[in-house]
């Protein structure tokens, strides 16, 4: 894939989820809920101090091919059942994660 196709794929899910912060707290201003610019270190989606206030969550955004086999359990956790699929995974000598849906995330700490 091209630099600009993967950079305009990052761009577009780290917008996605500026978006569902705000609207998860409509309180918050624009200003509150910013992106990092390429090159930034730091999380990928920057909050101001009363955002961080509201969702206390640094954000890391991946929008990667490569995790194929983590949507592939996602979608076992989802077959037959009308539960919210979640998935509980674990390398060697880390400590658990936890993988939902982006929207049930945000459902959850509204």
């Amino acid at each position: 894939m091209k630099y600009n196709s993967k950079k305009r794929k990052f761009l577009k899910l780290q917008n996605q989820i500026r978006i569902k912060i705000l609207k998860a707290f409509p309180h918050l201003k624009k200003k509150d809920v910013d992106i990092a610019t390429e090159g930034q270190s730091g999380p990928d989606i920057l909050l101001s101090r009363i955002a961080k206030k509201l969702c206390p969550y640094q954000f890391e955004i991946k929008a990667q091919n490569r995790m194929a086999t983590v949507y592939k359990w996602y979608s076992q956790a989802a077959k037959k059942t009308k539960l919210e699929p979640v998935v509980v995974m674990r390398a060697n000598s880390r400590d658990p994660l936890v993988v939902l849906s982006v929207d049930h995330f945000f459902n959850l700490i509204k």
